[in-house]
């Protein structure tokens, strides 16, 4: 029995030596990252949430006494108008996204080919340049003396200049032009690895290419779409940029409405209201996007 115990120890030590370096490792790597978490996430989030239940006095000045006026406010003011506003301007471009991320993924990752890097590329590259620069580009396109306006009275196709800027549509079109590159690349890496003798024996089956699409193709998709659609929804939702160039004062999201409350108003309390909600409605969406994903969703995600 002591024979066999000595020959086994070894093995045990081993184990035993495994697990402390584990235990010392974990912490020392761990501990840097906790401190950012802590220092540049959390304590601004809780400073804000503290701001957010103070009152605003008379010429702004903050007080310090509690109260549940300013959640009020964004549940039956005008600011929950702005707030489902932007919701549905989010929910609009994420599907928007997806209408036009699933065919292009979907060449690239079936019929790329060699061109396969070339076709990336030419979504990702774009993104490279400042994202101001790219949105005053836009805007001049789309403006009253824009290339579309002088392209189409030039060919005689109108009489006067369409009014495209400073419209919901507009500032929607920006918010896809802005992020679909967003949905494209989870999608893509969700296509890519699918066998395509599952849509070659669908094929043989008898399915037609709408029912290999949502029997085959959208299944083993699913984590890819709902990774992007992630991706494309929260920053489409706390956007402030593309609404404030391409809508002007006639369309506001809740970016829009936060960056106005702190900087024109001077109404901290309100504002980080606004932001405390707009976060906990986003971190929402993030968890039940993430636990009806799966573990696929969160590998796309990351």
């Amino acid at each position: 029995m002591e024979t066999i115990k000595n020959a086994t120890s070894p093995q045990s030590d081993l184990v035993v030596k495994n697990k402390k370096k584990f235990n010392v490792e974990v912490p020392l790597y761990m501990g840097p990252i906790s401190f950012l978490l802590v220092g540049f996430v959390f304590a601004p989030l809780l400073i804000i949430l503290f701001f957010s239940f103070l009152k605003t006095g008379l010429y702004g000045e903050i007080v310090y006494e509690f109260t549940m006026g300013n959640i009020k406010e964004i549940l039956t003011g005008g600011s929950g108008i702005v707030f489902l506003n932007s919701f549905y301007l989010a929910v609009q471009t994420t599907i928007l996204c997806l209408l036009l991320g699933y065919p292009l993924a979907y060449y690239i990752a079936r019929y790329g080919g060699k061109w396969k890097v070339l076709l990336i590329s030419m979504i990702v590259v774009p993104s490279w340049v400042a994202y101001l620069i790219r949105l005053y580009a836009f805007k001049t396109i789309t403006g009253t003396n824009g290339i579309i306006n002088n392209f189409l009275m030039d060919w005689g196709l109108i009489s006067e200049p369409l009014t495209m800027l400073y419209t919901p549509g507009v500032v929607m079109v920006g918010l896809v032009y802005t992020w679909l590159p967003f949905m494209v690349l989870p999608l893509h890496a969700a296509m890519e690895g699918m066998e395509p003798s599952l849509l070659e024996a669908a094929t043989d089956l008898g399915a037609h290419p709408v029912r290999r699409f949502f029997r085959i193709t959208l299944p083993l998709s699913r984590g890819g779409a709902i990774a992007g659609s992630i991706l494309v929804f929260i920053p489409t939702m706390g956007d402030w940029l593309v609404p404030a160039l391409l809508g002007g004062s006639k369309v506001m999201m809740v970016g829009n409405l936060v960056a106005q409350k702190f900087t024109i108003a001077g109404n901290i309390p309100s504002g980080s209201s606004l932001a405390i909600m707009l976060a906990a409605t986003l971190i929402l969406i993030l968890y039940l996007a993430i636990k009806w994903g799966g573990k696929e969703a969160m590998e796309k995600l990351v």
